[in-house]
């Protein structure tokens, strides 16, 4: 692209002009000088600028926010929150945020953080409500609570850790670090429990009613997410996307084939169903089953 500037220090050139000699200066925009007697110059400067593609820098950043490991804090403190969204995402972390205990679970529904900083005194549902209600994720409990009591009813209720406000950055990272490593040496092996139904994510082991039930890979995925989910509708594209690591192979079009062949097992199993098809949105399973 060039760029002229032009500076008129006379009258009009344009009528008068006379051959002009030009300066070229390497590594500096070229300048034209044009002279014309008693009737000033015009003096024109044209700036050549190489014209790049910008990089794509938005895949750059999905690509790296693909990589980075997530965390959930659930606060309604908006202060603290921020703090720790500073903090951590100063570390290389991608955060996500509810100020709610409802709010958290239903984000949880969509989405799968890699771990949760869960406050207390939430508006709604409290932190020790919900904390049960999320399984195989590793949990800080982050609270101004520092009764001894109190950190060991929530160590034993599920939380894998427990932070006293006011707490220290460097402690935060520090045990966040911790936890987050120990979670990728050593997967949480938890077993899901809902109704008659046992899942052993350690020994792969699905029970209805006490039987065995012997289910396929994906048959297996698709049954543990919807018991870390159960009473909530899970849409297919969330479905999709939450097993796509463990069942590549698993589509769109083939999904509804492995939820009835998952749901005629348990009901042959139990005698009862337990997953439920919620028309035009997805499916669920039944919490009370």
């Amino acid at each position: 692209m060039v760029t002229a500037l032009k500076r008129d220090t006379g009258g009009p050139a344009e009528k008068h002009r006379q051959p002009c000699k030009e300066f070229y200066h390497e590594n500096q925009p070229s300048q034209t000088l044009r002279r014309s007697a008693g009737r000033g110059a015009d003096h024109v400067l044209r700036f050549i600028f190489e014209k790049r593609r910008p990089p794509n820098r938005r895949y750059r950043r999905r690509e790296k926010r693909d990589e980075m490991q997530t965390i959930l804090i659930i606060d309604d403190d908006a202060a603290i929150g921020n703090l720790e969204q500073e903090v951590l995402e100063r570390a290389g972390y991608a955060v996500q945020r509810a100020y709610s205990g409802t709010e958290a679970l239903l984000l949880l529904r969509s989405s799968r953080p890699d771990l949760i900083l869960l406050d207390l005194m939430l508006p709604g549902l409290s932190g020790e409500e919900v904390l049960p209600k999320i399984q195989g994720i590793p949990v800080i409990v982050v609270s101004a609570r520092a009764a001894v009591q109190d950190k060991v009813d929530l160590l034993l209720g599920g939380a894998a850790d427990y932070l006293t406000k006011p707490f220290d950055t460097k402690e935060l990272l520090a045990r966040v670090a911790v936890r987050l490593r120990e979670a990728v040496r050593s997967p949480l092996a938890a077993v899901y429990t809902c109704g008659g139904l046992t899942l052993d994510t350690a020994t792969h082991e699905v029970r209805a009613d006490g039987a065995a039930v012997q289910l396929t890979r994906t048959e297996y995925a698709i049954l543990k997410l919807l018991m870390q989910n159960p009473g909530q509708v899970l849409a297919k594209s969330v479905l999709l996307d939450r097993i796509s690591a463990d069942t590549p192979d698993c589509t769109e079009n083939s999904l509804k084939t492995h939820i009835s062949n998952l749901r005629g097992k348990l009901r042959a199993a139990a005698g009862r169903e337990y997953v439920e098809a919620v028309w035009g949105i997805g499916f669920r399973l039944h919490a009370e089953s």
